[in-house]
């Protein structure tokens, strides 16, 4: 590999714009040769701008970098030795729900799963859930007492404030403790640190995503929330979801919101993943939620009222806050039984769950609906999932 002739392919070619639809994510398929450029970076290269030199830098991932390319043809020169890919837009799967009114309490979804039942047990202490989405509102009264500062991937130097809501919505089902005012959630002694990578609209860059999985994986979170899906499938991502799951790390994804049979999004769709779909107040599948074979759980999703911006409560609906449920449920059983691996997990998910409505027509094997009561108080050995549960395609 001729680092040298790449820094000057990309000198030429690496633009500073930021036209959509040019950006896009080179990994290198040799980590030697990865950081053979990393080193080569930290030169004065000659001919090379000083401003670009340090926009590669700051574009670089665990294995690659990400930015905005000219031209998406890489050079057959360089093809054994890089894959390139389209950094694609990734959107949060919630849609907003007719009702909007406020009523403090014990939300439907957080007794339909019976967690308040678990926490004279476990209330999720100190679990540590990394929430990959739109930061999270950190005055709201509802979760003053769960967030850590996480990181902001669009502003490093700014707090993860979410101006969008979807995040402080997940936030709150997850672990709020707003008193007899606000809402309670799954398990409101968990620790939650907003990872804002999606922007004012709900969107973010797969790069993003990538940079927000490595930034929880070495600040030794346990559960990762991704509410959040794409129709592709993007190699960088799963990647970083391998080596995610591989340091222990749960990762629990939305299915997605397209009323599809056969199919969900990715990343929720590969294996390493626990793939969450929605349910509705009857123990039946909402009506907008993807389902089929490569769906782990469901838990409820229509009509959830949680935390909104402005200190306010508002429902939504969505596989996003059916995935919300289930991180939270998975940290009241780590707070109890801190050593179980992501595929042990996975498979007490699935051993536990109650069946859904009879109207569903449920084949043998097919998942059920969240239970954290029995997932808590299962006491026989998990054990570990098959990772046909969900085929890589």
């Amino acid at each position: 590999m001729n680092i040298p002739e790449l820094l000057r392919f990309l000198s030429e070619h690496f633009s500073l714009s930021h036209d959509e639809g040019s950006r896009h994510i080179l990994s290198f398929r040799n980590p030697s040769h990865y950081e053979a450029f990393l080193n080569e970076l930290q030169l004065n290269i000659p001919g090379m701008d000083p401003e670009i030199r340090e926009r590669l830098k700051t574009a670089a991932l665990r294995q690659g970098l990400a930015g905005f390319l000219e031209s998406a043809d890489l050079p057959l020169r360089f093809r054994r030795a890089l894959r390139i890919e389209e950094d694609l837009r990734v959107n949060v799967h919630a849609l907003a729900a007719q009702e909007k009114q406020i009523n403090p309490g014990i939300p439907w979804g957080v007794r339909r799963i019976r967690a308040p039942e678990v926490w004279s047990q476990s209330t999720g202490l100190n679990v540590r859930i990394g929430i990959v989405d739109t930061g999270v509102d950190f005055s709201h009264p509802d979760l003053k007492y769960c967030l850590a500062r996480g990181v902001n991937l669009l502003s490093r130097h700014h707090w993860p404030h979410d101006d969008n809501g979807h995040g402080t919505h997940i936030a709150g089902t997850i672990a709020a403790a707003g008193g007899p005012e606000g809402i309670t959630g799954v398990a409101p002694r968990a620790i939650l640190y907003p990872v804002k990578a999606f922007d004012n609209n709900g969107a973010a860059y797969v790069s993003d995503i990538i940079r927000g999985i490595d930034w929880c994986v070495q600040n030794g979170i346990q559960i990762i929330n991704m509410s959040f899906g794409m129709k592709k499938k993007s190699a960088a991502m799963e990647e970083v979801v391998e080596r995610a799951t591989e340091a222990g790390v749960v990762i629990v994804a939305s299915a997605g919101n397209d009323k599809k049979k056969r199919s969900i999004d990715y990343p929720a769709k590969l294996p390493q993943t626990i793939s969450v779909g929605a349910t509705n107040r009857e123990r039946r599948i909402a009506g907008f939620s993807n389902l089929g074979p490569y769906i782990d759980i469901y838990a409820p999703g229509d009509q959830i009222r949680s935390s909104w911006l402005g200190g306010k409560h508002r429902k939504m609906n969505g596989t996003s806050m059916a995935t919300s449920h289930v991180s939270g449920a998975i940290a009241l059983l780590l707070a109890k039984r801190p050593g179980l691996t992501p595929a042990e997990i996975k498979s007490l998910l699935r051993r536990t769950a109650r069946p859904l409505s009879p109207l569903e027509n449920r084949t043998k094997g097919a998942p059920g609906e969240l239970d954290a009561y029995r997932l808590v108080r299962r006491r026989a050995a998990a054990k570990p999932a098959a990772r046909t549960t969900k085929k890589k395609g």
